[in-house]
């Protein structure tokens, strides 16, 4: 499938989706989130894929986030539709079983911060810039930015970011939790890669249940997620991978996974 809006490449075990509207920082307008949709569902149908690297275009951003050039002019009506959609496309990103890796160069802001926020890891280059900065233009976010923000850095954190409207940069960042490393600018995609192909080689049942015991038991009380944890702990022993595994640690050598 072609996009305007991104480009897609496949290398199995890794597929990488970048946003390519540079000219306007890749905001995130309806037909690109439409597209950003279509393109992960069709990745998800792809046996060979592994892991996601979701990417900006040009040195400037990741995402600016939403397109104020349509948004200005939006009845309620149609702002509510606008976030309803976003909403759709990164909970899709974030409860997709695939891993998916934000390579994050430059801005990410609004909406582009909040799809950063819905991947699983955040790999930062030393110049990106995160924030919420909606207040700074009358409104709020409304891509579920004010719950993922409070989860992956706390509640008083959150808030400073969420009040103020003000960036952080990629130390700080990573300071709080919200990326999970920051390296040079030339190096991002590359570090990307790495940790992508590292994820690949294991198990990938086990690893896609451990993306649903995180994502599903974050919202569980501790004693019901940990019962969940133990569900999901003995399902791994009705797979193929589980044996091999184990059979390899103890012949000492690399495990063949089937992913199975």
């Amino acid at each position: 499938m072609e996009f305007e809006n991104l480009l897609v490449a496949v290398e199995a075990p890794i597929a990488t989706i970048t946003l390519n509207r540079p000219q306007s920082l890749n905001a995130l307008s309806t037909p690109t989130l439409l597209e950003i949709e279509a393109a992960v569902e069709g990745l998800l149908e792809d046996p060979q894929v592994m892991v996601l690297i979701i990417a900006g275009a040009g040195e400037k951003a990741f995402s600016a986030g939403g397109d104020i050039s349509v948004m200005r002019d939006a009845d309620p009506m149609a702002a509510r539709n606008y976030a309803l959609l976003a909403q759709r496309v990164l909970n899709l990103i974030e409860q997709c079983p695939l891993p998916v890796i934000a390579a994050v160069n430059g801005f990410a802001l609004g909406g582009g911060c909040q799809l950063a926020m819905a991947c699983d890891i955040r790999i930062a280059g030393e110049t990106a810039r995160f924030g919420q900065p909606e207040v700074r233009l009358g409104i709020m976010p409304g891509f579920a930015g004010t719950q993922r923000l409070p989860r992956l850095v706390g509640k008083g954190r959150a808030k400073e970011m969420l009040f103020t409207g003000e960036m952080i940069d990629a130390a700080e960042a990573c300071r709080i939790g919200l990326a999970n490393r920051v390296v040079p600018g030339a190096e991002l995609l590359a570090e990307a890669r790495s940790m992508a192909r590292k994820i690949a080689a294991n198990g990938q049942v086990a690893v896609r249940l451990c993306k649903e015991a995180v994502n599903n038991g974050m919202e569980m009380p501790g004693d019901k997620a940990a019962s969940y944890e133990a569900d999901l702990f003995a399902l791994c022993y009705s797979t193929h991978d589980q044996k091999e595994g184990m059979r390899a640690f103890f012949e000492k050598r690399p495990p063949k996974f089937e992913n199975r």
